[in-house]
């Protein structure tokens, strides 16, 4: 059995937000065309819990929980030239990007605001919190997760 792991995924409300995610129930994590944050969704587990962050907003902050339920699918949005998100460099037979499937689990009573969690964590305690961070899927240590999940 694999260690439960938590993770931190940002989108901006207006172009996927927690509502839209609580309506749909599940969704592709797709879009992601930076390397580190892909790698980070590479080590992700069925069953990993995830913060879902509400980004470049007033006030940006944790709006609420999401689980991984399905790992390692290929991202279509590459291919799709239609796509704000398409990568003609990425091939079928050779594809750059993947992504993750991703289901509802709740919506926080309020924001955890991003002032709020640099009053609660370091940038070592909490990634996101580090001013000039700009990764969109960042890992959550277990304790930092601990204190996140009683304040959501």
């Amino acid at each position: 059995m694999t260690e439960e792991n938590f993770w931190l995924m940002k989108s901006e409300p207006n172009a996927y937000s927690i509502e839209t995610l609580k309506n749909d129930e599940v969704t592709l994590w797709d879009g992601i065309r930076n390397y580190q944050a892909r790698n980070f969704m590479r080590k992700m587990n069925k069953g990993d819990k995830v913060f879902f962050y509400h980004s470049n907003c007033k006030p940006p902050g944790i709006v609420g929980l999401m689980e991984v339920i399905d790992l390692n699918i290929i991202d279509p949005t590459q291919f799709d030239k239609d796509s704000k998100y398409f990568d003609p460099k990425s091939k079928p037979e050779n594809p750059r990007w993947d992504c993750v499937k991703v289901k509802y689990l709740s919506k926080s009573d309020k924001i955890l605001s991003l002032p709020e969690l640099k009053n609660l964590f370091s940038e070592d305690e909490l990634l996101v919190v580090k001013k000039g961070n700009r990764l969109s899927i960042i890992p959550v240590q277990n304790d930092t997760a601990k204190i996140l999940l009683e304040k959501i």
